[in-house]
């Protein structure tokens, strides 16, 4: 009886602790936002339009339209070379010439 009941307890403990962990993941990806114009190259999350796939696809350093999520508040402070502000954006832009 001892032995079931430790066993229960460990696996109800494993459950919610991986539950925990999960909302947190959650929590955590929803404060940050995708910030466009400041990958090094290859080196961007997803999304770097025509011609590239995904993850790790732009083909120069602060491509444009390739992103990296970033924490809320933080991708506008981030310095970019192509995009016109000189920082990063929270949308695909045109790159300065």
């Amino acid at each position: 009886m001892t032995t079931k009941l430790s066993a229960t307890a460990l696996i109800l403990a494993l459950g919610s602790s991986l539950s925990l962990s999960a909302m947190t993941t959650t929590a955590h990806a929803a404060d940050d936002v995708k910030c466009y114009g400041i990958a090094e190259a290859g080196k961007n999350d997803c999304a770097a339009g025509p011609g590239t796939s995904c993850a790790g696809t732009s083909k120069t350093k602060d491509q444009a339209n390739a992103w990296k999520l970033v924490p809320a508040g933080t991708c506008t402070q981030t310095p970019s070379t192509s995009s016109p502000t000189g920082f990063g954006q929270e949308a695909a832009f045109d790159a300065k010439s």
